[in-house]
């Protein structure tokens, strides 16, 4: 046997993989997922891209609050297409909301609507203390509350305090609707409280009435409970 043959036939038992070919590598490159855009309208977040072969534009709760779920959904040929067509319908869906107010003549307030009402207090960020006011209020129904329960409900130890806390949850809330300033329903009564709800009757004008909820306000808190 020559020494050439003997050689090859070594090379072959040392490497027996020398004469295999090489893995070969993928060509295709991990696809990038699709580029999502973040704008604003409004009160709303919005994020679009390409999806599902069109383009779509949605709108969310802005942070930061902790509310989800999707508010409006609109498609278009291109991606600018998309979102213009989701302005135009949040903007119509504002202008029936608004119009649907209910005018409450004893005070002067336009009334939001439950759905309004429901989704400011889903998205709004109130204190503990001011979310348990608006859920006393509501379970109290018509008859509502005293200052002095109105406080306790909340773990105030003085009614001032809570009186302040429950203007400012008015203020949130209509600051959240662009609502602009309402009149008060009463003199020396807080800004902001009149978009909460009003004064029960009382059988002379020295007494304070309780403190009622909106009806549609009412609702909405149960509902978001």
């Amino acid at each position: 046997m020559s020494t050439h043959v003997a050689n090859k036939r070594a090379d072959a038992v040392q490497d027996p993989f020398k004469k295999m070919g090489k893995a070969k590598k993928s060509a295709e490159k991990p696809k990038k997922a699709p580029a999502i855009l973040l704008g604003e309208h409004s009160r709303y977040q919005i994020k679009s891209g390409w999806l599902a072969g069109t383009f779509v534009a949605r709108a969310f709760p802005k942070p930061p609050t902790t509310a989800r779920g999707m508010i409006a959904e609109a498609t278009g040929a291109t991606e600018e297409a998309a979102i213009s067509a989701l302005h135009e319908a949040i903007d119509a869906r504002e202008d029936r909301r608004t119009g649907e107010r209910r005018r409450d003549t004893q005070n002067g307030v336009d009334v939001p609507c439950v759905e309004e009402y429901l989704e400011a207090v889903r998205q709004v960020t109130l204190s503990g203390p001011q979310r348990a006011m608006l859920t006393a209020l509501s379970l109290a129904d018509e008859d509502g509350l005293t200052d002095a329960r109105l406080a306790y409900a909340a773990g105030y130890k003085s009614e001032a305090s809570a009186k302040k806390s429950f203007a400012a949850t008015g203020l949130l809330i209509a600051e959240y609707l662009s609502s602009g300033p309402q009149d008060d329903d009463a003199p020396g009564t807080p800004e902001g409280t009149a978009f909460l709800g009003f004064r029960g009757a009382t059988a002379t004008e020295e007494q304070t009435g309780n403190w009622i909820l909106h009806p549609e306000l009412r609702q909405a808190v149960r509902l978001a409970m």
